[in-house]
């Protein structure tokens, strides 16, 4: 898959990966940075899935966890605390997860336009599949209404480069957000595009959309990569296991 802006202004390295632990996806991510940072890679957006995992933001409150580790642990739920901004999250199978490893150098050093800016590329994506997106004044995320959360979004940036990134809600269960206070909003739900739609969404088509929409948003020209074509990485099996 090659996707190809009109005028593109840098190259966009795209990693589809499936279904990877936190931790590793949080290791590779650290890695991509550091060599993002000494020019060896492109701008790099990672597409994945999770298992299941609740991660906690750097200024997280762990009482928004709603049960005991041990009946986290016995669901087999993991917990990390990351460097992240944001509060309580769930990650999952049924949510398409992306990762952009980004010099805003290249773009604008502009944390609030890189925010929209994900924002949007989300809404877009929504709006190819019949679902109108919004953003809800003073939060963060892609909204249907201001009660309904349908993405979040939770970032860290080290000297101008990105990483962590968004959560988009694909299937229907969303059993494991009653676990948590999503975000720290209590009077808020997760909803999903499959309970928006009443209908399955195919993933590939997701991803698809996804890149095209962050390729026009941040006026790049991507092009799908193997974890093989980095440099100096662990063999996928040691990624993706």
């Amino acid at each position: 898959m090659v996707l190809q802006d009109s005028n593109p202004s840098a190259p966009l390295n795209v990693l589809n990966l499936d279904l990877v632990r936190y931790q590793r996806a949080l290791e590779l991510q650290r890695v991509l940075v550091a060599q993002r940072r000494d020019g060896r890679i492109h701008d790099t957006l990672l597409l994945l899935r999770h298992p299941p995992v609740i991660t906690i933001g750097r200024r997280g409150n762990e009482n928004n966890i709603l049960v005991s580790q041990q009946r986290l642990s016995e669901q087999g739920i993991e917990v990390h605390r990351v460097e992240r901004g944001g509060d309580v999250t769930y990650h999952g199978p049924g949510q398409l997860v992306g990762y952009p490893i980004v010099d805003l150098q290249g773009q604008r050093k502009d944390v609030g336009w890189y925010m929209r800016s994900l924002e949007e590329v989300l809404i877009r994506t929504l709006d190819d599949f019949g679902i109108s997106g919004k953003r809800v004044p003073g939060q963060i995320g892609v909204w249907l209404d201001e009660r309904r959360k349908i993405a979040s979004l939770g970032v860290r940036i080290q000297r101008w480069i990105t990483y962590h990134g968004f959560a988009l809600n694909v299937g229907r269960d969303l059993s494991h957000f009653a676990l948590i206070v999503p975000c720290g909003l209590a009077d808020r739900e997760m909803t999903s595009m499959e309970v928006a739609l009443g209908r399955r969404v195919e993933m590939p088509r997701i991803r698809e959309s996804i890149v095209s929409h962050f390729s026009s948003v941040f006026d790049m020209a991507a092009a799908e990569i193997l974890l093989e074509d980095l440099p100096a990485l662990a063999p996928a099996s040691e990624i993706t296991s």
